[in-house]
């Protein structure tokens, strides 16, 4: 049985330091008008919001937001696949990669967008050979 403990991005919201919800629900909107129809997944107990091309996790999603204290995690399920001109993607697992958004502006960055767009590329070129 599944226990994964499921709500909205407006209880992630809840959860969320205060100073960090601007920036959260920023990236949220990035994400939402570069791909109005994403599978958006809240569940509360990993604290994050996935996006996707459909609701599974690991194999759907493309990005996910995940606040922490002193930042939010714009993080990328197959980030380590995806051209990252400006190295702005941090983390050594063998897929997982993010970045650190500490500011508004940070989350308006064209170089953030450009990112989205290829891991969400990425995720539709993959499961169409599936």
């Amino acid at each position: 049985m599944d226990k994964t403990k499921y709500g909205t991005f407006e209880d992630l919201i809840k959860i969320t330091e205060e100073h960090l919800q601007p920036i959260a629900m920023r990236l949220r909107e990035v994400i939402l008008d570069l791909n109005p129809d994403a599978c958006e997944v809240v569940r509360l107990g990993d604290r994050a919001s996935t996006f996707g091309v459909g609701p599974k996790k690991m194999s759907e999603g493309y990005a996910y937001i995940l606040p922490h204290k002193k930042w939010v995690n714009l993080g990328f399920y197959k980030g380590a696949l995806l051209l990252d001109k400006n190295n702005l993607l941090e983390g050594t697992g063998k897929k997982l990669r993010h970045i650190k958004i500490h500011t508004l502006e940070d989350a308006n960055k064209l170089e953030i967008k450009e990112l989205l767009k290829l891991a969400l590329k990425e995720r539709k070129k993959a499961l169409e050979k599936d």
